[in-house]
């Protein structure tokens, strides 16, 4: 029996398919198999794969090839899961752990040994989720290096404030498995990630899976994955539509329970404190149109505080983050595209049957 296995379903991740392989060969607790699901790939994915495959110093790796995969990365994962089932004894008995993480994802040198203590420190954890950060100096304009920089400050601040007594959802970018519990999910539907045309988050539809199946979902600061991030607008906006219309079609197909009331309510109360934001600066400028700039301490003392909070929840990222949250304006800017992005998700939701994404 294997301890630790990676599935790395890569599609057209040419780029950065062998920098997530390398971090997984400069674990400090490495790997006993790499299973990379090259899926529905045109570009040079599976031949760097195998190159990686070929080094002799390089964690025993194999490199399956999915042509014609129209389940896209659930089908990857659970392609990869059904090959390594295929052992005498099933799932359980091959590993007893289960690494899924992207192919533009590179993990901290110290992610398995600190994910497999954890899973050690309580036999009810089923999932282990990374805690995600942005890549730094991706940028080539200041409108990129704006862009990125505030996907690395909602990044670290998300790192900071997840709720985990029970997560949304476990990260698609790093995520750790106890075998038995992905195995609970797979005696209830027969697959571990659900295989439909339209699902846009499998990781999110599975991390409900696990807990109604029992199992507790947790996330770590120090299991660490660093991840790609969008240099454009439009790339931007098209992620997060694909996110957020996901996790909207996962609701409104398990409505209101114990596991999805903290999703929803999130979402709402999200929403409904940007719009209170914005009208409460509209009045505030408003007054200064009709009568010049009134200092009122009450409102400037709100101000004060709602900065140096915003200022402090970032301080573990450096003073440049502390700078723009302590501004306020560059995050209001990129909280009206993030309220954009949620809005057209639930629109899409119901509007669409089918996605777009392959």
């Amino acid at each position: 029996m294997f301890d630790t296995v990676v599935v790395v379903p890569a599609r057209n991740e040419e780029v950065g398919v062998l920098m997530a392989l390398d971090s997984l060969a400069a674990q400090t607790y490495r790997p006993d198999l790499i299973v990379v699901v090259v899926n529905n790939s045109t570009d040079r994915t599976e031949s760097i794969a195998r190159e990686f495959a070929s080094r002799p110093e390089a964690p025993y790796t194999v490199v399956l090839n999915l042509p014609d995969n129209p389940h896209k990365k659930a089908g990857a994962l659970n392609h990869g899961i059904q090959w390594l089932s295929q052992v005498e004894g099933g799932l359980t008995a091959a590993a007893r752990h289960l690494l899924v993480m992207d192919a533009d994802t590179s993990l901290h040198h110290q992610f398995l040994a600190r994910a497999r203590h954890v899973m050690r420190s309580d036999p009810k954890i089923g999932g282990l989720s990374a805690t995600c950060l942005g890549r730094t100096d991706l940028w080539k304009s200041p409108w990129q290096r704006y862009l990125t920089g505030m996907q690395i400050i909602e990044y670290g601040r998300y790192a900071r404030s997840r709720y985990r007594g029970s997560i949304h959802s476990m990260s698609g970018a790093g995520s750790f498995y106890r075998t038995e519990a992905l195995l609970s999910v797979v005696r209830w539907r027969g697959d571990v990630f659900w295989e439909d045309h339209a699902n846009l988050v499998e990781d999110y539809e599975t991390t409900i899976a696990l807990k109604e199946a029992g199992w507790k979902v947790t996330a770590n600061q120090l299991c660490i994955a660093y991840t790609d991030l969008m240099p454009t607008l439009r790339e931007l906006i098209q992620q997060r539509e694909r996110w957020g219309r996901g996790t909207v079609d996962t609701l409104r197909r398990r409505g209101w329970t114990r596991y999805t009331w903290f999703s929803i309510v999130t979402m709402v109360l999200g929403f409904a404190g940007f719009l209170y934001t914005v009208g409460w600066l509209a009045v505030w400028l408003g007054v200064m149109a009709r009568h010049g700039f009134l200092f009122d301490p009450i409102w400037f003392s709100l101000i004060a505080f709602w900065s140096v909070f915003a200022g402090l929840r970032v301080r573990h990222l450096g003073w440049k983050a502390v700078v723009v949250e302590v501004l306020m304006l560059p995050g209001l800017v990129f909280a009206t595209v993030r309220n954009y992005w949620l809005i057209t998700s639930v629109i899409k939701s119901y509007s669409t049957r089918v996605s777009a994404w392959k």
